[in-house]
């Protein structure tokens, strides 16, 4: 059994993604488990093998403790902690290959609160990645690419897990920008030019500064473009956990 925690920026496509690719692994004979790790959601895109809404109620939170939806949220984040023993009982029953945990639309809520490293570290014992998700329509721009890239290097300073990280919603950009995405991605030359001639003043520096930051410390981000609508990059995704959960081999033992 290989855990797989996705995570990204509020809108850049988790639960999508998680629903698309939990298919598109079971058309490969594979056998998934879709964990929903976001206490607050109101729909979601997929049917949970496992929800945390079960352990933990939001309105209940905010009747019982007179809080808004936000201070609720952060309640029910650090609360999910005391029921993670039942939660990972519940995973292990599954005998799954593959577990996919869909974590909270606030980032934040799982990547920045003492809880979330507490619970990808203990959520069962088995092998575990991150995969990390850069909006494609958000990150075209040097400024925001940027951002993210940051985001990114304090996800894995949190947790300090293998991570693969994707351009999700590809489809919605043209392959000429997607493709430079990737190059920026690639070529740390490619994104300090772009950061000259796009743009300026302390916006400029700032980000050719926190580029080369991240790049001093040794970590590189390629991304893999994915699309939850159109299944692209499925492949290259599926090779890309392959290679740090299993050594390249299939999940299925």
């Amino acid at each position: 059994m290989f855990i797989v925690f996705i995570i990204g920026t509020a809108g850049s496509g988790k639960s999508l993604l998680t629903a698309a690719f939990c298919e598109w692994l079971k058309m490969s004979k594979q056998n998934v488990t879709i964990v929903n790790m976001d206490p607050g959601a109101l729909m979601l895109p997929y049917l949970p093998d496992v929800d945390v809404r079960n352990y933990v109620d939001v309105g209940r939170l905010m009747e019982e403790y007179g809080l808004g939806p936000n201070g609720a949220l952060i309640m029910a984040a650090d609360l999910i902690a005391d029921e993670l023993g039942e939660i990972s009982k519940e995973v292990e029953e599954l005998k799954s290959d593959i577990v996919l945990v869909d974590t909270a639309g606030q980032m934040e809520l799982f990547a920045f609160r003492a809880s979330g490293p507490y619970i990808a570290s203990e959520l069962t014992s088995e092998p575990k990645a991150i995969v990390y998700l850069f909006d494609a329509v958000f990150s075209f721009n040097p400024l925001n690419y940027v951002s993210n890239l940051f985001l990114s290097a304090a996800v894995y300073n949190r947790f300090l897990l293998p991570q693969v990280h994707l351009l999700s919603k590809c489809d919605l950009l043209s392959k000429e920008d997607i493709n430079k995405l990737v190059d920026w991605s690639a070529n740390s030359k490619a994104l300090e030019n772009a950061i000259e001639q796009r743009l300026e003043g302390t916006r400029r520096l700032l980000s050719r500064n926190m580029m080369r930051a991240i790049y001093q410390l040794g970590l590189r981000f390629l991304l893999v473009p994915v699309s939850a609508k159109t299944n692209e990059g499925m492949i290259n995704f599926n090779m890309a956990l392959e290679r740090i959960l299993a050594g390249g081999e299939k999940y299925t033992y």
